[in-house]
């Protein structure tokens, strides 16, 4: 194959790239987060952010995934309790404006949710390195908790990370695939 035929190929695979809105770096990349059942006399539906940070830097978070709020109260009053989950709001939470559409949702009941993050355009751009997936949980009249999964990006090889949380959060599972 000549040096022309061989550039056109890559200028396609580029272009078809692009038109399919995948990334270079295609991977699978999918969180599974529990919110726990709680036995409280005034249950409230937790607020829960996900994001990404450098490993072992404390900074602004470099890509905001997912926050679950309050949106059906009316006049975006929702919007008012963002602020306790604490650890998002000074990492990012408090530029970003909600709802951010591809980030914002409503929040979750107890039960097992997954949340596919390979199509997300804020990780598709992440330069490489290594990562910190961070989960937040904060209740009204209830508590906050963080957890924190590594993640290696680009994704090289098939990987699951686990963690349990205490009280705000169950049981977390990251898995990535190339």
């Amino acid at each position: 194959m000549n040096r022309s035929a061989s550039r056109s190929l890559l200028q396609i695979g580029a272009l078809a790239t692009l038109a399919t809105g995948s990334s270079a770096w295609a991977a699978t990349v999918q969180l599974k987060l529990e919110v726990p059942r709680l036995n409280v006399a005034e249950y409230h539906r937790p607020y829960i952010a996900v994001w990404v940070e450098k490993a072992g830097e404390s900074g602004p978070a470099v890509a905001q995934l997912a926050v679950w709020y309050d949106t059906k109260k009316q006049n975006n009053a929702g919007t008012k309790w963002l602020k306790d989950m604490r650890q998002w709001w000074r990492q990012g939470g408090r530029n970003l404006t909600v709802p951010a559409d591809g980030v914002s949702a409503a929040t979750r009941a107890p039960g097992e949710h997954a949340i596919s993050l390979d199509t997300h355009p804020a990780l598709a751009a992440l330069p490489p390195g290594k990562y910190e997936l961070v989960v937040e949980s904060s209740r009204e009249a209830g508590g906050r908790e963080v957890q924190r999964l590594p993640l290696n990006w680009p994704v090289k090889a098939a990987a699951t990370e686990k963690a349990q949380g205490e009280h705000e959060l169950g049981a977390l599972e990251l898995t990535v695939k190339p």
